[in-house]
């Protein structure tokens, strides 16, 4: 009776402290809150918007599935802003700072991959949260009005870019740049959990 009533109060404590994961058409959560991106300065969702929508990639340094995307990352950004939507990569592993996920770390992680767009830190985790964020890669893609159309992976396979058949993320962004309608707006994230702070 006492371990059902602890499991019960875990459950509701769970559900108190995080967010369900956003639903199609929500609005961008907490997209006025400043977070300091690798250059230094401090930057918002909303700093980063451009005129047809924003693309959001909770990501890290450290997590194996992240670095199998890796030789995507560039291009995304580069086909976001062909089509006005801006690019940022969020990090949000608060609880592993210490371990390769400081400012730092994330310095030297786009260094090495000679990325080209912004990462911020994630203090706290508190946008992740918002958004109900549970892996690294995790893509949330808002159109220009500021509403969700497209949520998920980037596409089906994290280990071969060449042998990639279903370009989800890409497939969304250009249709997002004309004003269609996406044709898959949501799939299945697949990543590395994200490091929440207790």
């Amino acid at each position: 009776m006492r371990m059902t009533k602890i499991i019960s109060i875990l459950s509701l404590s769970l559900s108190i402290s995080f967010a369900e994961d956003l639903l199609l058409g929500s609005d961008i959560p907490l997209s006025d809150v400043k977070m300091k991106d690798i250059s230094g300065k401090t930057v918002s969702l909303n700093d980063v918007k451009m005129e047809n929508g924003l693309l959001v990639n909770f990501t890290c340094n450290t997590c194996p599935w992240v670095i199998r995307w890796q030789d995507r990352y560039n291009d995304l950004a580069k086909l976001s802003s062909e089509n006005k939507i801006g690019f940022i990569a969020v990090n949000p592993n608060a609880a592993a700072r210490d371990r390769g996920e400081n400012m730092k770390d994330m310095k030297k992680f786009t260094k090495k991959y000679d990325h080209e767009f912004l990462y911020a830190l994630d203090k706290d985790a508190k946008l992740a949260k918002a958004f109900g964020a549970k892996y690294t890669p995790q893509i949330y893609l808002f159109d220009g009005a500021g509403k969700l159309v497209y949520k998920g992976a980037i596409d089906d396979n994290a280990a071969k870019k060449k042998k990639v058949k279903k370009h989800f993320l890409m497939d969304a962004i250009k249709a997002v740049g004309v004003g269609k309608e996406i044709a898959l707006a949501e799939t299945k994230a697949f990543g590395c959990s994200i490091k929440y702070p207790k």
